[in-house]
């Protein structure tokens, strides 16, 4: 089933946070995304507490990041929670942006081997399974978690190169594709992903209003970092991919590109606009593959101001 998902935006004011993922439930969101960023609130916390506040509402965690939690201690974290609130957890864990994590001494060696090694660990002890042989990085052999979920929650990496792409489709039960996921980005993700029946999960910054422009407008300062390296994975597959490095490269700073970019390719790149073109844009990231659109808002929540 194609399902849309929304995000709990990472800076929202504490005592806003249960209004706003019970306010998500009662529009109908199929899903409720929970970001874990350095410096602002933890994942594993926040998924608890607005699981507790909801009824209905999938709460997925995206992302944990390896090395930042012991893999058995994590495997607990996430099985308590799926225990409590059967069927309604979905696990994303990645690298970590590199900075955070040379930040708090967690960058290794070889990002890529702790990734595989974690998914691979997290997911055998949420299964009930011994810890497999200890790996490079990950030594959680013999360990096994009594606590154990009647539904055992997806785990899903949170990655965008290729290569981090393809170990996904090896090791863990899908995709979480950071913003922006358009619909040339999921396609070229799920051919390297190489999985007969992938969960993608994508993300993009969203606006809906009944003035276009003013939706676009709005939408502008969520894109401001897409320009940068790290993004390239996400722009390679587009028609435009290199007019907008050229863009980036001729703008004096981000906001001043994401400012003076085509409306076009804001609209390729996010989720704004009227009701009926957001809806037609999210029909065309389930049509290239994604089973699950998450929109981020992209303006403050007039629902709880």
């Amino acid at each position: 089933m194609a399902r849309v998902g929304v995000m709990l935006p990472r800076d929202l004011p504490a005592e806003q946070v249960m209004t706003f993922a019970r306010r998500a439930e009662q529009l109908g969101f199929d899903e409720l995304w929970v970001v874990e960023d350095l410096g602002f609130r933890g994942g594993v916390a926040q998924a608890g507490a607005v699981l507790a506040a909801t009824s209905r509402i999938v709460v997925g965690i995206g992302i944990l990041p390896a090395g930042a939690r012991n893999a058995a201690f994590a495997a607990m974290e996430l099985a308590t929670l799926a225990q409590l609130f059967p069927g309604r957890l979905i696990a994303g864990i990645g690298h970590g942006m590199p900075d955070w994590m040379r930040q708090v001494g967690e960058r290794p060696a070889s990002p890529l081997t702790l990734l595989r090694e974690y998914a691979v660990a997290v997911r055998a002890l949420l299964r009930g399974e011994p810890g497999p042989p200890a790996g490079r990085y990950v030594d959680v052999e013999g360990v096994v978690i009594g606590e154990t979920p009647r539904v055992v929650p997806p785990v899903v990496l949170g990655v965008r190169g290729p290569k981090s792409i393809a170990v996904a489709g090896r090791v863990a039960d899908g995709l979480l594709l950071a913003e922006p996921s358009a619909p040339p980005y999921i396609a070229a993700s799920i051919e390297r992903l190489a999985s007969t029946t992938p969960e993608v999960i994508t993300y993009d910054a969203a606006v809906v209003a009944d003035d276009a422009r003013a939706a676009l407008a709005l939408v502008r300062p969520g894109l401001a970092w897409i320009g940068e390296p790290d993004w390239s994975p996400h722009l390679t597959p587009l028609p435009f991919a290199p007019a907008l490095a050229q863009h980036r490269q001729a703008s004096p700073t981000r906001e001043a590109f994401a400012a003076t970019m085509p409306d076009e390719w804001v609209r390729e790149l996010s989720l704004a606009g009227t009701p009926a073109e957001v809806r037609a844009r999210i029909a065309a990231r389930h049509a290239a593959g994604a089973t699950s659109v998450v929109m981020i808002p992209a303006e403050p929540d007039p629902w709880t101001r």
